[in-house]
């Protein structure tokens, strides 16, 4: 291995935090530098190559290709995935039919040369691989890596599982990004959790905020997960939804939460064209008619005029809520619009050259 080669761990300590963003974005900067990455994701979940055909064959998930493909790596600088964790493989590893030792495997990562950094991707909490020996802590250990922790704000408790990652991680731990910061609370991170954690030796290299087209999923997504039939403007899947509104009321009182909302998609019965309708004149760039139900054609004709997709699903409202609910929390990178909102948002919110620094890259610089 190049002497110049560093390894950066890139953790969590809940699943859906904004690893891969962050990832992405730190490669973007880095490289940015002048410096040459590789990227790999050692451990994935099966959730994660879920929409492979068939998960045996899965090298990498599809957030690895994204950002692969994003950062333009060849084959060479993609560090290969070594375990896809699902309940078949828990129980091989339980019930000992499973004696492959992964820490050796994840150390065959060392004998790879010709990069500056190769940056790493972690399991999604900090327990998450131990029964493998590739969790954050051990992954570390093996790869004798800094590592990254990446912490969705919800409350300033964001402190007590930061601190817990310093305690498994010890001086392992490069630092923190604070993610998702709602404007609400910035203040209070600036000038109260960032200080109390500097103070207990974990930088801060970033106070990520909350951002509408991150949280965003695309009207192309919403079609994967409900299984939906497309009715009109197929052309129009990558418009990007930022909320959600259910039509189940009298179309005045509808009127006023859409108006409310920004580029929504409102979900409601295939029967009740008058919310159709009044959906399709505010901020609706995705209306779904649920009960498989089709539109009249004067709501089609509108919807294509105003090029609004129309989705029909064969599903009640409450599950076809659930699964848009569950799929906004699970939002992946892959639109550009995202790419250039993460280049954004790292330029004006991370602190590059401290984060340089600490890793012990800025003497591989040109």
């Amino acid at each position: 291995m190049s002497k110049s080669t560093k390894h950066l761990l890139v953790g969590s300590v809940e699943s859906y935090s904004g690893k891969s963003a962050t990832i992405l974005g730190i490669a973007l900067q880095l490289v940015d530098q002048g410096l040459d990455i590789a990227y790999g994701k050692p451990l994935e979940t099966a959730a994660d190559s879920a929409e492979s055909q068939n998960i045996l064959e899965s090298t990498h998930d599809n957030d690895v290709r994204f950002i692969a493909e994003t950062l333009k790596l060849d084959d060479s600088k993609v560090r290969p995935t070594i375990l896809t964790l699902d309940e078949t493989v828990i129980q091989k590893r339980m019930d000992g039919s499973d004696k492959e030792d992964y820490r050796e495997n994840l150390g065959q990562y060392l004998e790879a040369s010709g990069s500056d950094c190769v940056l790493l991707e972690g399991p999604g909490t900090l327990s998450e691989g131990q029964l493998f020996g590739l969790s954050l802590q051990q992954a570390a250990q093996v790869l004798d890596a800094k590592t990254l922790i990446v912490a969705r704000y919800h409350s300033a408790l964001v402190v007590e599982s930061v601190l817990e990652a310093k305690k498994q991680l010890g001086d392992r731990l490069l630092g923190v990004v604070i993610n998702d910061v709602p404007d609400a609370e910035t203040d209070r991170v600036k000038e109260t959790v960032c200080p109390f954690l500097e103070k207990q030796g974990i930088p801060v290299f970033g106070i990520m905020p909350r951002n509408s087209i991150l949280r965003s999923v695309s009207v192309g997504e919403l079609v994967k997960q409900l299984d939906a039939e497309v009715l009109c403007c197929p052309d129009r899947m990558d418009l990007m939804v930022e909320s959600l509104t259910i039509g189940a009321m009298n179309v005045n009182s509808a009127l006023k939460y859409f108006r409310k909302a920004h580029n929504m998609a409102v979900v409601t019965g295939g029967d009740r064209t008058d919310l159709q309708l009044a959906a399709l004149e505010t901020s609706t760039h995705c209306l779904i008619l649920t009960g498989h139900l089709p539109p009249r054609d004067t709501v089609k004709q509108r919807a294509e005029d105003l090029e609004i997709p129309v989705l029909s699903v064969d599903l009640d409202t409450l599950t076809t809520v659930e699964i848009i609910e569950k799929t906004f929390g699970q939002v992946r990178l892959h639109e550009a619009i995202k790419v250039a909102c993460i280049q954004d948002l790292m330029s004006e919110h991370f602190d590059t050259q401290r984060f340089i620094k600490a890793a012990g890259l800025e003497l591989t610089l040109a």
